[in-house]
């Protein structure tokens, strides 16, 4: 019985670090696009205030006119 229930606990161990790896990948992954995300938003807010800052210079040229 011993060689029997070593290979069954050698297989849960083996179960048990195959489960932890793939969480750990799937956090990698989640953590990624989150990164992802949040660049994009920053991208846009950066590209919001280039436009708002653009325009409020037109208007000031018009002002000035």
């Amino acid at each position: 019985m011993g060689f029997i229930d070593d290979a069954k606990e050698t297989a849960e161990t083996a179960g048990r670090k195959a489960k932890d790896a793939f969480e750990d990948t799937k956090d990698r992954i989640g953590d990624k696009v989150d990164e992802v995300k949040a660049d994009a938003e920053v991208k846009k807010a950066e590209a919001e205030r280039d436009s708002v800052k653009t325009r409020n210079e037109v208007k000031e040229n018009i002002r000035d006119a």
